[in-house]
């Protein structure tokens, strides 16, 4: 069975694109590069905060063998699913591992509210023609689909269904999962403003996306965190809340790559039907941005902090 370390952080990437509407991968490369200085532990591309629903088929295989022939292997490169159809979920999941993937992440049926029986179908459809690990994407807020203990239950007989995404915006659902399935799953949260409160409450990891822009501050508090250090982690976190509510929000996208276009990691540019931010509306976030950046804390050497593995 295949499987990845799911410990650490994960940055959701971003698709910058040039003025032409066409992904600017040297823009990409720089990102890339930053967070992997900073000391991620992987990748996710084509997620909801890189645009999949604009993305091309085309493009995203593209972007992704671009990614994969930029890290060769150090850390995990994982591939979002995010389709209408189970037909098409597991084409890309199969010509994801082909490219280059080292894992998906999978989130559930696009546009259709499949019912729990339905839903689980979908997921151990794909399970069942891929060799790799697979997150599942537990996002009842935006998704309007949630993954309930009963249908983990399920899930849990496909071996290569590791991990999930934790985005219920419930901390307690770590217990609960942890619970019942002890550490069968890793649990990533995957909400920008609960990842101190997750990772307390024995999260393995963060799907990040202010992650983005601010690398070594994300990273930084889960070091600090495992190593239990939870008071520095926590000065660090107050100094981030601001900018990362601007995750959960309708225009995470427009907003998360306005700041990394602050801290030089992105392009502002979107894809329509998105817009760039503008007005009062583009100069009430980058005042959030700029403070942030003006106040930068200085971190602590996190990189050498022993780091508690906890699945």
């Amino acid at each position: 069975m295949r499987t990845i370390n799911w410990n650490g952080v994960f940055p959701a990437m971003l698709t910058p694109f040039t003025a032409n509407d066409t992904i600017d991968f040297s823009m990409f490369e720089k990102n890339v590069l930053a967070q992997l200085e900073a000391g991620i532990d992987g990748v996710i591309l084509a997620g909801s905060l890189g645009e999949t629903s604009t993305l091309e088929y085309a493009e995203k295989i593209e972007l992704l063998k671009f990614c994969a022939g930029l890290l060769k292997g150090k850390i995990p490169t994982v591939m979002n699913i995010a389709e209408q159809s189970t037909r098409v979920a597991v084409k890309l999941a199969q010509d994801a591992e082909a490219n280059g993937a080292d894992a998906l992440m999978v989130l559930p049926p696009m546009r259709y509210k499949a019912d729990g029986a339905e839903t689980v179908e979908y997921f151990q459809t794909i399970a069942a023609n891929t060799s790799l690990p697979i997150m599942i994407y537990n996002n009842p807020v935006d998704y309007k689909i949630e993954v309930t203990l009963e249908m983990f239950e399920q899930l849990a007989k496909s071996p290569n269904i590791q991990a999930v995404k934790e985005s219920t915006r419930d901390v307690t659902n770590i217990v609960r999962m942890r619970n019942r399935f002890h550490d069968r799953f890793s649990i990533l949260c995957g909400v920008d403003t609960l990842i101190l409160e997750e990772l307390m409450l024995g999260a393995d990891g963060i799907v990040g996306g202010l992650v983005d822009a601010f690398p070594a501050e994300t990273v930084a508090i889960y070091r600090l965190a495992k190593a239990g250090r939870y008071n520095e982690a926590l000065e660090i976190y107050k100094w981030f809340m601001p900018i990362l509510e601007l995750d959960i929000h309708p225009k995470l996208v427009q907003n998360i790559k306005l700041a990394a276009t602050k801290t030089g990691l992105c392009t502002e540019f979107v894809r329509a039907p998105r817009l760039p931010l503008t007005g009062e509306e583009r100069k009430s976030v980058l005042a959030l941005i700029d403070t942030a950046i003006a106040t930068r804390p200085e971190l602590p050497d996190y990189l050498n902090l022993p780091v508690l593995q906890t699945a």
